[in-house]
């Protein structure tokens, strides 16, 4: 609701549009659009009613075409830089960007300011400081990618800083990971084994289909990187395709871990396996407690144990996994080194 009309012949006035004359300034007609935070100057003082009203008119169209964060990141998505991003990349970017529109969308870009972000920032953390974190970077690139273009003046995130947080370094120890495969579906069991032998993303596992099983092996692209590579058998891998080959007869699909109803297992379908596989362990810790797991790993530890498991070097383990960087197989190499003690 706008502020009251201390002028009778003001009542003509469009909504929202006032007299405004500040001490020592000739008088003006502005209009205070809601949700902008500050008013547009639309009339001399001396226009005429008609005038005013067409003014607003051409105002409150501007407005509503102006441009908004929302259009920036729309036209980022839009461009061929974002194409080339793996499709991985751009389905998680997605999801960040929903989120920053529903705060952001609606303003002016050059209006954002890093206390807009730092405040953002700060009560997206409460829920998850990773996430907030993720979404600090996507609405960087966007910026950055609209300065280049000369879209914005400056970028608001710059010098905003992201949470501290630690890399994930639970490793799923072979027992713990032998009682998740005995206590899971025949589905998950397959999901699990493809993860661990071929060091794959979950997205990647639940994506794989019937053509990429060739005769040299697995060949996967991986979603968030990009990289391809053929994954060759092993007995213990062949051992997995086949107990997905038995799924088939039941009810056919394109994907090798299919579901029930046939097409691609969900992931959300992957977790409820997962946390009914879970639930039975917590029952057998209950009856157990001297064999008891600790249940502290997900279902992205496993490439995690993949990757650690896998005896090579650095490098080895980089072309194992399709890591781009060494710095990367560190994150996942978890395994606790054993070192030759002193004895003299």
């Amino acid at each position: 609701m706008g502020r009251p009309r201390t002028n009778p012949a003001d009542g003509k006035l469009p909504d929202r549009v006032y007299r405004h004359q500040p001490k020592g300034r000739q008088l003006s007609y502005i209009w205070k659009p809601k949700g902008l935070g500050r008013s547009i100057t639309i009339a001399k003082g001396d226009a005429t009613m008609a005038e005013i009203w067409t003014a607003y008119q051409d105002a409150v169209a501007e407005h509503e075409t102006r441009y908004t964060l929302a259009t920036l990141v729309n036209e980022y998505q839009a461009s061929a830089a974002y194409a080339e991003l793996a499709p991985r990349s751009r389905e998680d970017k997605d999801g960040q960007y929903i989120r920053l529109l529903k705060v952001f969308g609606k303003m002016v870009p050059d209006a954002v300011k890093p206390q807009h972000v730092r405040k953002y920032l700060d009560i997206r953390g409460q829920k998850s400081k990773v996430q907030a974190n993720h979404e600090l970077s996507a609405l960087s690139t966007a910026y950055r990618w609209g300065y280049e273009r000369g879209k914005v003046a400056g970028n608001p995130c710059q010098g905003v800083k992201k949470f501290p947080t630690k890399d994930r370094d639970r490793y799923i120890t072979d027992a713990e990971y032998q009682a998740m495969l005995t206590a899971a579906e025949v589905r998950l069991v397959i999901a699990m084994e493809i993860s661990y032998l071929c060091a794959a993303r979950q997205g990647d596992v639940l994506d794989l289909k019937w053509s990429q099983i060739q005769d040299d092996g697995i060949f996967i692209r991986q979603g968030k990187t990009g990289k391809k590579q053929i994954k060759a058998w092993t007995p213990r891998l062949q051992a997995a395709i086949e107990s997905a080959r038995q799924l088939q007869s039941a009810c056919a699909s394109i994907y090798v871990i299919n579901s029930a109803r046939g097409g691609r297992l969900s992931k959300s379908g992957l977790q409820s396996a997962w946390r009914r596989a879970l639930d039975k362990l917590e029952r057998q810790n209950a009856a157990d407690p001297q064999s008891a797991i600790e249940l502290t790993f997900t279902f992205h530890d496993i490439k995690a144990k993949g990757i650690s498991d896998y005896e090579g070097t650095v490098a080895e383990k980089q072309r194992f996994s399709g890591h781009k960087t060494q710095r990367q197989v560190g994150t996942y190499d978890r395994k606790t080194e054993v070192v030759r003690t002193l004895d003299r």
